[in-house]
This record gives C-alpha cells, sequence and structure tokens, in this order.
C-alpha cells in the first residue's frame, strides 16, 4: 500500500490568507500546507481520504488520473468542498464517483451539494454514489476498512484502519474502545494542531500521549496550523518514531 501525504495544514492551509507570521512567510516547501487529505493506493484501488477547497490542485499535483472512492471523516468544509471536482472523474470513468460517509454527512452532502441531487439534473454536475457506513468495518471491493470513531470537540467524526495504517484527523478524545483498534500498527497518522491546547483538536502534548500510548511502529502527525512552527524545528523535538509530515510525503506500508 502506498500512502500519500495530499495536505497536512488546518482548515485555513499554511500560509494563511493575509498571515504575515515568520511560519507562513517560511521558504521551506515542508512549511506550505494545503487542506488535510491523504491518497491510498494498492494494486487495484485509489482512495482518497476527504476532498477539501485543494481537491482540484491535489488531483493535478499528483497526476491521478483513475480515483475509486473517497472516504469522508466528517461534514466541516475543509473537508468536503472539493467534491464537485469529482466532475472530471465523472467524465473519464464514465460513472458516478463512491462516497462512503456516515448518515449525518450525507445529510449536509445532499444540503451543500443540492444541485448534485435535484429532479432537474443541470448537464456537468458532479455524479455521487452515496454509501452509508457505520461504526463497524465494510469492504470496497477486497479492502477491509474499519472506522475509528472520535470526537471533534463534541462532534463524532470517523478514523480509518486499513491493514497495518490508521488515519485519524480532527479529533481531540478517542474512548478506549476505539483505541483498541488503533493496535499492532505499523503506520499511525493523527492530528495535532498546535502546541496550544485546542477545543476540539489534539495539540502536539496530547497526541504524543495518544501515539506513546498506542505504541505504533511510526507515526506521523498532520492537520498542522500556523502556530505548530516550522517543521524542521518541530521534528527536531519529536521522539524517533514520531515525524511531522508534509505536502507530498509517501509512505509504503506493508
Amino acid at each position: 500500500m502506498k500512502l500519500t501525504f495530499l495536505g497536512t495544514g488546518t482548515s485555513q492551509g499554511v500560509p494563511v490568507v493575509a498571515c504575515q507570521c515568520p511560519v507562513c512567510l517560511s521558504d521551506n516547501p515542508k512549511d506550505k500546507r494545503l487542506r488535510a487529505s491523504v491518497m491510498i493506493e494498492t494494486e487495484n484501488q485509489c482512495l482518497v481520504v476527504d476532498a477539501g477547497p485543494d481537491f482540484r490542485q491535489q488531483m493535478l499535483t499528483h497526476h491521478v488520473l483513475h480515483l475509486n472512492g473517497i472516504l469522508l471523516t466528517h461534514e466541516h468544509t475543509d473537508h468536503i468542498f472539493g467534491l464537485d471536482d469529482i466532475r472530471a472523474f465523472n467524465w473519464v470513468q464514465k460513472q458516478p464517483t463512491d462516497i462512503y460517509a456516515e448518515e449525518r454527512v450525507q445529510i449536509a452532502i445532499r444540503r451543500i451539494f443540492d444541485y448534485v441531487f435535484s429532479s432537474y439534473q443541470y448537464p456537468g454536475i458532479p455524479q455521487m454514489h452515496l454509501h452509508p457506513i457505520e461504526n463497524k468495518p465494510f469492504m470496497i471491493d477486497n479492502l477491509e476498512v474499519i472506522p475509528i470513531r472520535g470526537y471533534h470537540y463534541k462532534l463524532p467524526v470517523f478514523g480509518f484502519r486499513i491493514g497495518k495504517l490508521a488515519y485519524v484527523t480532527d479529533v481531540n478524545r478517542l474512548e478506549n474502545e476505539e483505541m483498541d483498534k488503533l493496535r499492532g500498527l505499523d503506520v499511525l497518522i493523527l492530528n495535532a494542531l498546535r502546541k496550544e491546547e485546542h477545543i476540539s483538536h489534539y495539540n502536539l502534548k496530547q497526541a504524543l500521549e495518544v501515539i506513546a500510548e498506542i505504541k505504533p511502529v511510526k507515526a506521523y502527525l498532520t492537520h498542522l496550523s500556523h502556530q505548530m512552527g516550522f517543521h524542521s524545528e518541530v521534528q527536531n523535538e519529536l521522539p524517533e518514531n514520531v515525524f511531522i509530515a508534509y505536502d507530498g510525503l509517501q509512505l509504503i506500508v506493508d
């Protein structure tokens, strides 16, 4: 399995519009962060987790020619507002794009993208095949996906485990039974917004505590804000098996 970090930034990305802080002005490419998303590729599958406002740019940057489906963690705009751009894949693949999301998220999609589901189908609109998911394993062809329930303050969200890889973003709480689903990982990807505490995201200290509890072989931090600091400086503060993810980073997971 190959995983590509399409974006590793928080809802505003980095640099933030109109911000003149040192991180936003950094010339290090690893300090430039699109909205958080990953692409998972196997021998016969190409899946994306979340499709935020940078989805089009991410697909072009990584020359994605075929997409089997999109897994959605939750309905916030930085995770779904790129869904209109699946139109290109609809045209090339001659079929709707499979979207996997829990019922509440599907309701939001039907509201926000109401033109997709209206009785009058305007020519060229995106085509979506919505698949409802619950907090239990499901299959995408021959690939087992295990949802991980977390809480984004009071909002329930999903992370996902596939094999020995797990992606969990936009959470600040995981119950014990959900933590147990993350045991035995080779790679854990976890959100860490900044060093200061936040109402709805793990901060750096909290994320490191979760990693120490789960004990993956390696862990990567994502959904980072400009308040986290410079990539190079924060990396030097971390345990040897924990890494600050950056846009374009690719991992191979058995």
